[in-house]
Order: structure tokens, then sequence, then C-alpha cells
């Protein structure tokens, strides 16, 4: 017969096993509702074991949990939802990655003044599409994609060097548009930090960027 301790440490491991089929679930679940809003998705790196922070093999990984598996990402980011079954039952513990600059770009600002300027549109009746919470540092507000814009003086990608001097001003703030990702929820980070929604999406037209962008840009002051 099994000891006091023995039974609660099954009980754990059976906690453990349940809360990791939950989320397993969840992950395959939402990829296929992404894929009905007609958003590519990719799997994504997630949290190691307890010696990495990362799954993937790079020592000292600068986005741990937070990037592609792959260099092919852009190409092979898809809505098939067979094909996103199938990648995702070789790996249901893959995070969520959304390529930008097709269907949405993504305003990325750090969560205070990402919940100052979501009051502030709230209150002033602004139209707000989707908004997710990067664990407890970032806040994803998603618009209507711009897609490839010519005058870089006015758009930015957040991988440029630089960005335009009306933005300078607004530290923290990135726009992913083409070339870039974000994590969609139920991503996991390290430590125990999720990607969540604060606003979850639908099939409403996303907003335009340019009302967003300049009450995201005053709230990053």
């Amino acid at each position: 017969m099994l000891d006091v301790t023995a039974k609660r440490a099954n009980r754990s491991a059976g906690r453990r096993k349940t809360g990791e089929s939950v989320r397993r679930e969840r992950m395959a679940a939402a990829v296929q509702e992404y894929a009905a809003l007609g958003w590519p998705c990719y799997p994504g790196e997630h949290p190691g074991d307890d010696t990495r922070a990362c799954s993937c093999d790079r020592i000292g990984c600068p986005s741990p949990a937070a990037h592609p598996r792959s260099q092919v990402w852009q190409r092979q980011a898809t809505v098939d939802t067979e094909t996103l079954a199938s990648w995702w039952m070789r790996d249901p513990d893959a995070n969520i990655v959304l390529p930008t600059g097709r269907v949405f770009d993504v305003f990325d600002v750090p969560a205070k003044a990402g919940q100052t300027a979501l009051e502030q549109m709230e209150r002033e009746g602004v139209p707000v599409g989707p908004v997710a919470a990067h664990g407890d540092e970032r806040y994803l507000f998603f618009v209507a994609t711009r897609g490839a814009p010519v005058d870089e003086d006015e758009w930015w990608n957040c991988h440029l060097d630089t960005v335009p001097e009306s933005i300078e001003d607004s530290p923290g703030m990135r726009w992913h548009c083409r070339d870039s990702y974000v994590l969609a929820p139920p991503s996991v980070l390290p430590f125990g930090r999720e990607v969540t929604w604060v606003r979850e999406p639908h099939n409403a037209p996303l907003p335009d960027p340019v009302r967003l962008l300049e009450i995201l840009a005053d709230a990053c002051e």
C-alpha cells in the first residue's frame, strides 16, 4: 500500500498531467479559431525544462519561448486547418506565432501605457479591436494592416533600425507589420507567464491604426 507521501505525490502528478492536457487542448483549439478568422499561424518555441528558458537549442536565447520554431515561418504560416492540426499534434506545447502585415498590424506598448490608452479609448468611444497582454510587460493592439507602407518616415517596422522623428518621444513603442510577428494567446512564457486576451478577437473590421497610434504615442510619453 502506498504511504501518505506517495499518495500525495501521485495526486500532485495527476493534477499536473491534467493541467498540461487542458493547456495543450486550449492551444490546439485556439489555432483553429485563429484560422477561422483568416489569421495565418505557425508553431513557436515554448518554455524549456528547469535548466533552459526556451525549448530551442540556442544557448542564451534572446527571446525565450517568444520566436518561431523555424526560419521558414513567413513562407509556411497558414490557415489550413489540417496542416495546423498536424503541427500541434506533433508538438502540442508549441506556442502560437501570428505573422503581422498580412491580415493585421500590431502596436506593441508597455503594459502601463497600454492600460492607460485603452481606458481613454473606451471613454472617448474610439473603436478598439483585439488587445492582448504579453505577460505583465506589454500590451498588443491589433489594427488594420498597412501592408508594406512606402513612406517609412510615417510608418516603421519594429525590426528597422530607425523610427520617425514624431515617435522618438514614445519610448518602448513598437509597430509590428511586414516581416514581423507576435505571440497569440494562450502561448506560455517563461516563469509561469502567459499571453492572454484583454479584448478577444471577433469578426468585426479591425480599427484604423492612425487614431490608435496617436493615443498610444501620447500614453508612451
